[in-house]
């Protein structure tokens, strides 16, 4: 997983989706486990794909419903990595920085919503 803070935040919400799919081929193969990364694959990639709508906006409301539902998915992902954490101690490690990288995400997120 790349640690480095990146500041186009399209590559960021890109790398943040890659990373999640990288971690959750490491996971054992619980039941639990199998569809906790499968909600996390998707939330993940929705918060990097809404982004990237948002970019290509057809007025401010979309481009700010956009950036809500990314919101929205980042705060998914929080609930789907917590999960995960929780489960597989082996992993904390990994699991808190990317955490943390979606709560940063959620927070950037808030930021520029509550400014248009």
């Amino acid at each position: 997983m790349e640690n480095k803070k990146v500041y186009d935040l399209e590559e960021r919400t890109y790398l943040f989706a890659k990373n999640c799919r990288i971690l959750v081929q490491t996971f054992p193969k619980t039941l639990s486990n199998i569809e906790d990364c499968k909600q996390l694959v998707r939330s993940s990639g929705s918060v990097a794909a809404n982004y990237i709508e948002a970019n290509e906006k057809l007025g401010d409301k979309d481009f700010k419903f956009r950036l809500k539902i990314s919101r929205k998915e980042a705060k998914e992902s929080v609930l789907w990595l917590k999960l995960l954490k929780d489960l597989n101690i082996k992993l904390e490690s990994e699991l808190t920085q990317l955490l943390d990288e979606a709560e940063e995400l959620r927070k950037i997120l808030s930021s520029i919503i509550n400014k248009i």
